[in-house]
């Protein structure tokens, strides 16, 4: 049986919540067998902390976000991600804020630093749930659809649709030979144009820049357009790239916005609570419904794996 995992070192960052727009300092720091992620919310106090589990998921737009009375965490998914893919089963994230820094838009940063380190072995078994029989859901309204089969390991079939020209129908693949943290982890966050100012104005993105998203363009937009897209990122100048994305980036990757999802995929199930066993197949997914199946598998174990609340 694989053996439990902690990280090595205390690993602080700092940064912009991506929609509230707050400098954030967050702490990584080891943390004893059994225990899981736990969050702190160091700005309430000491009391103030709240599991990393699915059965706080209160909102799930442009982010997932769990709620405990007081203590409310967001836009969490890419450091989950980040624990889930480098099989790390105990951290405690100390945060002054309500918000996950969004950094790079990626789980990147993380990744560096914790796989500078490498983990720390834990005298305590791993627990890891297999997927017994098949699940399903797709939801009529959006398209979303997920199905999970039993396997004897995890794996991972995923293709967006936005009905994109730039972007196309995007595949992304993780199995036993994927590297997460080289092919997945990188991936970062996108946003198409003309979503951007309606999001100002709904009062989200107020940390978002041109250094945490893919801006995707679908057709070319009058200069003034980009000009005022420019004011508002604050800086000189924009301009629609031939391949449809604002000119101030160059891809990770071809398919970088599917592996995104992936990355997604990875934080919204590690609120399980442990890891499990299954072939994932999901369809233009996303928080909502990547979430509500999280939901469906805790569920399931939770009468059958010991220590499960």
């Amino acid at each position: 049986m694989a053996k439990q995992h902690t990280i090595k070192g205390r690993y602080e960052f700092k940064g912009k919540g991506l929609h509230t727009g707050r400098m954030v300092t967050m702490v990584l720091e080891p943390a004893p067998v059994n225990h899981g992620v736990k969050f702190k919310r160091t700005d309430i106090g000491e009391d103030a902390v709240i599991d990393a589990v699915v059965d706080y998921v209160t909102t799930t737009a442009r982010g997932t976000t769990l709620e405990k009375g007081d203590v409310k965490i967001s836009t969490l998914e890419h450091l989950m991600a980040t624990f889930n893919g480098l099989k790390i089963d105990n951290v405690l994230v100390s945060i002054d804020a309500q918000e996950v820094p969004i950094l790079d838009g990626s789980a990147l940063p993380y990744i560096e630093v914790i796989c500078r380190d490498g983990l720390q072995e834990q005298d305590a078994e791993r627990k890891v749930y297999d997927i017994k029989k098949k699940i399903h859901y797709r939801n009529e309204q959006t398209g979303s659809e997920i199905t999970i089969l039993p396997d004897d390991h995890f794996s991972v079939d995923l293709m967006i649709d936005f009905n994109s020209k730039v972007l196309g129908n995007q595949y992304a693949r993780f199995d036993e030979a994927t590297d997460f943290a080289k092919d997945i982890a990188p991936c970062r966050t996108f946003v198409f144009f003309h979503e951007l100012e309606p999001l100002f104005k709904n009062n989200l993105i107020k940390g978002g820049d041109l250094d945490n998203a893919i801006v995707i363009v679908e057709n070319p937009v009058p200069q003034e357009e980009l000009d005022r897209l420019a004011t508002l990122f604050g800086v000189h100048s924009l301009e629609r790239a031939p391949e449809g994305y604002l000119n101030h980036l160059q891809l990770r990757f071809p398919n970088e916005c599917s592996r995104h999802k992936l990355l997604d995929i990875f934080g919204d199930f590690s609120l399980v609570g442990v890891p499990f066993n299954g072939k994932v197949i999901a369809y233009k997914s996303g928080h909502g419904i990547n979430t509500m199946i999280a939901k469906v598998i805790r569920d399931s174990l939770r009468s059958e794996i010991e220590g499960i609340a």
